[in-house]
């Protein structure tokens, strides 16, 4: 899943894709690289990032998604707006990605379920201006399946049919770098569930600590890939990644050692 971020304030890109005709340009060359599904979305998720509101957000990503699933793209909505789902999936988008997982907003569930769409649920327990503070675990494999399941219930309880459901562990949401390495390692326990598990771990702050201090976003692409690789060994039905082409390549590799075990 290539990331395309029609936003003014990205952490990864700095905004260089918020003109439509560059946002298109952009998914059509990440698909180009190896991507199987585009994620568009028009508000940042990143520390500090200044929420946006629905119709600014509509007038972001409705002509990219329409430019790019007329062209015959797989392509996913990230929002947390029941109504911008609603507009994506009319203008072509499969799949909703809501870091949320239908708590920001209470109609996302309905519009999900009346839409057909896939639905990736992420593990989230706020928005950005509580979201350090929630970041307390026992026990954070457990605490983050217990609490994803619970959201489960309450989607399918709503109409979203379980063979539409993707779950996210939500890296770097309500997290500490320790409790995202320990929910990698663990990502067995969270597809006990049963249903697919997305796993987006891109250019996110926990790998820039592994870093030299000062190191540009971009020199975490490589880590990005070694992650990308060991989750699709582990099962991940997909990974959310900025730079395509390098975890394509690692893919690539896992998909040629798997089928060396296998004879």
């Amino acid at each position: 899943m290539g990331v395309v971020n029609v936003t003014p304030d990205s952490f990864s890109d700095g905004g260089r894709w918020f003109d439509a005709d560059a946002a298109i340009a952009h998914g059509l060359d990440l698909v180009a690289q190896g991507a199987d599904i585009v994620d568009v979305g028009g508000e940042s998720t990143r520390p500090g990032a200044a929420r946006v509101e629905p119709a600014e957000e509509l007038r972001r990503v409705v002509p990219v998604i329409r430019e790019l699933a007329g062209r015959g793209i797989r392509v996913s909505v990230d929002t947390m707006h029941a109504a911008t789902a609603a507009a994506a999936v009319e203008a072509g988008a499969e799949i909703i990605n809501d870091v949320s997982a239908g708590l920001a907003d209470e109609a996302m569930a309905a519009i999900a379920a009346e839409t057909g769409a896939r639905y990736v649920a992420m593990h989230w327990r706020g928005h950005l201006d509580v979201d350090d503070s929630q970041a307390e675990y026992a026990d954070v494999a457990h605490e983050v399946r217990d609490e994803l399941a619970a959201r489960v219930d309450a989607l399918v309880a709503a109409g979203i049919a379980p063979d539409r459901l993707i779950l996210d562990p939500g890296l770097g949401f309500s997290k500490r770098a320790a409790h995202n390495w320990e929910m990698l390692a663990r990502l067995g326990e969270l597809q006990a569930l049963g249903f697919p598990v997305l796993v987006g771990a891109s250019r996110k702050r926990f790998l820039g600590a592994l870093l030299p201090e000062g190191a540009p976003v971009e020199e975490r692409d490589l880590p990005t890939a070694v992650i990308s690789a060991l989750s699709a060994e582990a099962g991940a039905w997909a990974v959310r990644v900025h730079d395509v082409t390098a975890t394509r390549r690692a893919l690539d590799v896992v998909g040629a050692w798997q089928s060396g075990r296998r004879g």
